[in-house]
């Protein structure tokens, strides 16, 4: 009992502390050397999660976190020995490749970040309404807590807008958005193929993505405030990362970063609940939830999460200001159209819809 405790301690503080390099080690690369040796860390540290999360796959063991603590920080000395001197042309041809790739990959980011918050929403809709049935008090508390996602989102946008509305454009888009949101809402309220907890959901993410329209990574980051001289004595260094961790890293790709992986992970959860009925119609219960192709998916999903976290916050980094806002607005309404087409399309007949979404 002991020792089970102290390994999965030791392996959840390994995980962890991976987590926290590889959030400080990929903005240091890009503001202390180069777009090219920040792109080659990304990629070598890409390829590492990839080999941990096929380990971790197959074998399973609680130490492999802890075994791959000193591997980051080897491959951030690798980089910065490499461009201290003359590159070598084929690496900085790999971190041109990579950095197309994930340049190309922004479509694919939006999509799976539209359809994960879309299957989020309409889970916590499924689950207030199987809660509604179990009384009355169920039903007053969701109501008063869709109400209160309503008014936040409402404050949010009002409080965004000075500096997200900055053109013409970025208000009439607003409007066009907040219009479509409405009518689906009432469209969805019609055809009883939703409810204010699904609703209330999407408008919180509209106004998430609104918000972060309205940040420009240099207004606030400045990475040369960040150094300072070291002295003999251990307080200036602190002091020194302090200032490297509140003006280096950039917050809004903090807050984007945090926001896809928890929605994308959330709905790898909800994936082996879409069509349980039918699949257990055709194999049979005994199979149970992990015969489902989907809890495979799921189980893939959440074994190369680290590689995933590798590829998202490299994107994230590269988009400058204005990519952000036009990716921000394809994001906003893809979700809107994937919805409208959810909400038209699904039938009343279909058993698993009416499983899936609300009566």
């Amino acid at each position: 009992m002991t020792s089970s405790f102290f390994w999965g301690a030791l392996s959840s503080t390994a995980t962890l502390s991976n987590f926290l390099q590889v959030l400080l080690f990929l903005p240091l690369t890009l503001s202390t050397l180069s777009k090219p040796a920040f792109l080659l860390l990304s990629l070598l540290v890409f390829l590492q999660s990839l080999i941990h999360g096929t380990l971790q796959f197959l074998w399973g063991s609680s130490l492999l976190p802890a075994l791959q603590l000193p591997i980051q920080p080897f491959l951030l000395l690798v980089c910065f020995n490499l461009f201290s001197q003359s590159v070598n042309p084929l690496l900085l041809s790999l971190a041109s490749w990579w950095g197309t790739i994930l340049t190309l990959s922004s479509p694919l980011f939006i999509i799976l970040e539209s359809v994960s918050s879309l299957l989020v929403a309409q889970k916590l809709g499924q689950v207030g309404r199987e809660l509604v049935g179990e009384g009355e008090a169920y039903q007053f508390v969701l109501l008063i807590a869709s109400a209160v996602a309503y008014v936040v989102s409402a404050w949010w946008i009002v409080v965004a807008y000075p500096a997200a509305a900055m053109s013409p454009l970025s208000a009439t888009l607003l409007g066009a958005a907040l219009t479509a949101f409405l009518f689906l809402t009432l469209i969805g309220f019609g055809l009883r193929r939703t409810n204010v907890i699904e609703s209330s959901g999407l408008a919180l993410f509209i106004a998430y993505n609104f918000w972060l329209c309205g940040f420009d990574r240099q207004s606030f980051s400045d990475p040369a405030s960040s150094y300072a001289p070291l002295l003999s004595n251990i307080m200036p260094h602190l002091q020194t990362l302090v200032n490297f961790v509140t003006n280096t890293l950039p917050k809004p790709v903090l807050v984007a970063l945090v926001y896809r992986l928890t929605i994308l992970l959330g709905a790898a959860r909800v994936l082996p609940s879409i069509g349980v009925d039918s699949w257990e119609a055709d194999y049979g219960i005994d199979d149970g939830w992990e015969g489902r192709p989907t809890s495979k998916l799921t189980n893939i999903l959440l074994t190369y999460r680290q590689s995933i976290l590798v590829t998202v916050y490299s994107h994230l980094l590269l988009l400058d200001h204005s990519s952000q806002v036009w990716w921000r607005w394809m994001n906003i309404f893809f979700t809107l159209v994937i919805w409208s087409i959810e909400l038209l399309v699904s039938g009343e007949d279909d058993a698993i819809t009416k499983e899936w979404k609300v009566d």
